[in-house]
């Protein structure tokens, strides 16, 4: 034995070095596993980051979803390529990018400038809530950044308390309901019962878009939640024709206003028009014009109604769901025997005949009619908002933090455009009186809700009794541009960037054709004030020609201003204007022996002739010969242009169009200010068309500086832009700027081209521009002694008040 335990002896002398490394190694290795190892508080508090992040409990991981790119790749077609009948991306907030979410308000930009893309709001964060502001106590302590930031920026008093109770009663979990229990029939599947054993992929998804790290939270009860909220439904596929005798569909169209498009409105009633059909119109409170013309047709037509409790809707607010359920409330009182509600708006115009859209909805009474988004539930949830939480005050939808929709139903949407069974209306309404817990909690849920309209109905619909009436189509083609309908424009009346479709023109007349073997009756977005055309070929087209000579076919009248209109104020400048003309006007009409003399502007209208501006029409009353007879006049004005050339050789020479205004719309690429009045208060903006080359010629390219110039002569902006296509209209002035030019000067490097004045009326601003180091625009301004006189005179023109100050903005107007 002596020699084997000298041999184990020496084995272990020689392996020593390694057990000493093994076994330091093994004890810092149970050190760091004790040290690390989560706690159940631990696992709490990680499960809650997990909800945080997608607002259900779930780490959703669907960027790296296929790494050979499959599944990225539908998804990015599924963003850009957007089919006629959907509305979804009117609420996209990926705007830029496949997963581009603004996480924080447009106010609040990053480091370099950008808005923060795909951060996590944290529970507590640097930023504290500064009580000097508020006239109140809060009732917690605000720690959402986004809450802070929205109660910061709040104007009114009563609007910042609001959103305190609100974030508080979030943080406190007694806003939202936790639990809502489905009520459509679950065709005999039990909660809890094995289905077996299915062979599933991470690369291949049996559920694709569904996939989910519940490496903490993982339990039975967890994965049927997830299941109930994401499983994909089937829709009911609508029928072709009705049984023989089947009664007719009557149809209440609920018509939801706003603007002063008239004359649009009349023709839509008129082309839906027929005697089982009913007309429940909602007016915006804040358009009196539009709601006191329409009054009038109550005294002549019984199956029109206007709403008398009315609602100041915003785009993407929760007052467009508050008032269409209170619309919807009001039809059912008016006892009228209705089949289908269909919403439409002024934009909206029908593409298929009344009869058509008759026929189609007696084969299909008591199915609903809406447009799914047609994307993963859970990718629609982030794309929408759906999991934070807003809030609508001072008419603006304020993003307050993150949330965690209620489990037990499934979540939808996609358009809010719909049409709705009397059944389903009624159930909205609820039964004598009463709404059941679901509805009572998804009115909850959907009250706080970005765009509620377009997820409310289809997960009401989804989650009741209703489920098998759910039909994917609203009816409806829209006219989706992405690229000019994109634009964040939205961003001074909701912390979020969304997406709107453009009107239909001429140019898009191949789209409305499509729909011609398609159970589509309805098309939006229709101005005739930006093109009237496709609409009498439309209309037309399913009711035949108009009788040959028919006067003013081509003509359209819109009115911009009525003297009795309280609401919305009218705006400053055009009334200034107006006022002046008409006193420009009287001095015409006078003579020796007959004096006119202007005593109240009446009304201003905006006049069309195939669908190209040509006046606007000023009515007035007048006083003649110093009598107290009144007169009423209408004198017709037009803006001119005064636009001296100078150098028009090259490409300059295609400049087609050249003018200063306001309101402008990037959507439609048109300003909506046809008079081009302007005052201390609008953001000029400089308008220019390109030409057209000849055929097959390349698109003409152009570069040029814009010089602003203030009325005492010093340099105020200086813009730069490059122009590629024919037909761009841009915005050339800059974020600073205010209304302060009295001169416009173009220049195509190296040459001078035009001079414009523009005859703001502003005494410039306190500072003027700062060229760029070896940049010299001195060449271009007036010389010392000039700009010396002329800041003499804005200062004395920003003294006169009273009748010298109206002679001063008449001397500017009849230049």
């Amino acid at each position: 034995m002596a020699p084997s335990k000298t041999l184990d002896t020496r084995w272990v002398r020689r392996y020593r070095s390694f057990f000493i490394i093994g076994s330091v190694i093994l004890s810092i290795q149970v050190f760091l596993a004790i040290k690390f190892f989560p706690t159940d508080e631990d696992g709490e508090e990680n499960a809650q980051e997990h909800r945080d992040l997608s607002g259900r409990g779930l780490n959703i991981e669907i960027i790296n979803e296929d790494p050979n790119g499959g599944v990225s790749s539908r998804r990015f077609k599924e963003n850009y390529l957007v089919g006629d009948d959907e509305d979804s991306p009117s609420n996209s907030n990926a705007v830029n990018g496949l997963y581009n979410r603004h996480k924080v308000p447009p106010d609040k930009p990053d480091l370099d400038g950008r808005i923060s893309q795909g951060d996590k709001v944290p529970h507590r964060n640097g930023t504290s809530l500064r009580l000097e502001e508020l006239d109140f106590v809060p009732a917690c302590d605000i720690v959402t950044k986004e809450a802070i930031s929205a109660i910061h920026r709040a104007k009114t008093q009563r609007c910042k308390r609001e959103l305190v109770n609100i974030t508080c009663l979030i943080q406190r979990g007694r806003l939202y309901p936790k639990q809502l229990t489905s009520s459509c029939p679950s065709q005999g599947l039990t909660a809890g019962k094995s289905l077996g054993c299915y062979e599933d992929k991470k690369t291949f998804r049996m559920l694709t878009g569904y996939f989910a790290n519940l490496k903490l939270t993982n339990s039975p009860k967890h994965c049927m939640n997830i299941l109930a909220s994401n499983t994909p439904a089937c829709n009911t596929l609508p029928k072709e024709s009705a049984e023989p005798g089947e009664p007719r569909a009557r149809i209440a169209f609920l018509l939801t206003l706003n603007g002063r498009a008239l004359r649009q409105v009349r023709r839509l009633i008129r082309v839906l028009f027929h005697k089982d059909h009913f007309f429940f119109i909602h007016v915006d409170a804040r358009q009196d014009y539009l709601y006191r013309e329409l009054l009038l047709l109550e005294k002549t037509l019984p199956n029109v109604r206007l709403a008398r409790q009315r609602f100041a809707t915003i785009w993407g607010g929760s007052s467009l769901l508050q008032m269409l359920l209170a619309s919807m409330g009001e039809l059912l009182n008016l006892g009228w025997s209705w089949d289908f509600i269909i919403n439409l708006s002024e934009s909206d115009f029908p593409i298929k005949t009344n009869n058509q859209l008759g026929e189609f909805l007696t084969a299909n009474k008591g199915r609903n009619f809406v447009k799914s988004h047609g994307r993963e539930v859970q990718r629609f949830v982030q794309k929408q908002g759906l999991d934070k939480t807003f809030v609508e005050c001072d008419a603006h939808m304020w993003r307050t933090g993150d949330r965690r929709l209620p489990w037990g139903v499934q979540m939808d949407g996609g358009s809010d455009w719909v049409a709705l069974s009397r059944p389903f209306v009624t159930y909205l309404a609820g039964v004598n009186g009463t709404r059941d817990l679901l509805l009572q909690g998804l009115i909850t849920v959907f009250r706080y809700t970005l765009l509620p309209a377009e997820s409310f109905f289809h997960t009401l619909l989804r989650n009741s009794q209703f489920c098998t009436t759910y039909v994917d189509n609203n009816l409806h083609v829209t006219n989706w541009k992405r690229r000019l309908g994109c634009r964040c424009q939205y961003k001074h009346v909701v912390d979020w960037c969304g997406c709107s479709p453009n009107d239909f023109k001429m140019e898009d007349w191949p789209r409305l054709q499509g729909t011609e073997g398609r159970q589509l009756f309805f098309a939006r977005k229709f101005e005739p004030i930006v093109n009237q055309a496709v609409i009498h070929q439309l209309e037309e087209r399913l009711y035949g020609l108009y009788p040959p000579g028919l006067p003013n076919v081509a003509s359209y009248w819109q009115s911009v201003y009525h003297h009795a209109d309280l609401s919305p104020p009218p705006d400053d400048s055009l009334v200034t204007l107006t006022h002046s003309l008409l006193r420009l006007a009287s001095k015409l009409l006078s003579s020796d022996t007959c004096s006119v003399t202007p005593s109240r502007l009446l009304e201003v209208t905006s006049y069309h002739h195939q669908d190209s501006y040509k006046g606007s029409l000023i009515l007035y009353e007048v006083s003649v010969g110093g009598s107290s007879d009144v007169v009423i006049l209408e004198t017709w004005v037009r803006p001119q242009q005064l636009l001296w050339g100078l150098k028009m050789n090259g490409p300059v020479k295609t400049l087609k169009t050249l003018y200063v205004s306001s309101d402008y719309d990037q959507k439609e690429q048109v300003s909506r200010n046809n008079l081009q009045s302007l005052g201390p208060f609008s953001e000029p903006v400089l308008v220019f068309q390109l030409s057209e080359g000849p055929a097959g010629a390349s698109a003409p390219s152009l570069n040029l500086t814009v010089l602003w110039v203030d009325p005492a002569g010093q340099l105020a902006e200086v813009s730069e832009v490059h122009v590629e296509d024919v037909s761009t209209v841009r915005d050339l002035l800059g974020d600073r700027l205010s209304t302060v030019a009295t001169t416009l000067h173009l220049v195509n490097h190296p040459v001078y081209i035009v001079y414009l004045p523009c005859r703001f009326l502003h005494n410039g601003p306190a500072q003027s521009f700062v060229a760029p180091e070896g940049v010299d625009y001195e060449r271009f301004m007036a010389s010392a002694g000039e700009k010396l006189a002329l800041r003499r005179k804005a200062t004395a023109n920003s003294k006169r008040f009273g009748v010298d100050l109206q002679k001063w903005i008449d001397s500017l107007t009849n230049r």
